[in-house]
């Protein structure tokens, strides 16, 4: 995900965002410890959106 369709999302939608990246992300760790996943750099990537998300996130409680 880029960081410009982030910026486009209202708040609930960048909670809910989080959520699903989280989830996503503990079923990835949880498939790789289990030897089953294929593609391993998608933990990377994941993991990289859920800071992108935060970031948002952030920016905008600090912003007010």
């Amino acid at each position: 995900m880029k960081a410009k369709e982030i910026i486009n999302l209202s708040d609930e939608e960048l909670l809910k965002k989080l959520q699903e990246l989280k989830s996503e992300l503990f079923n990835l760790r949880f498939r790789h410890a289990s030897g089953q996943l294929e593609n391993p750099l998608a933990i990377n990537l994941v993991k990289k959106d859920i800071a992108r998300v935060n970031t948002v996130i952030r920016a905008r409680q600090i912003k007010g």
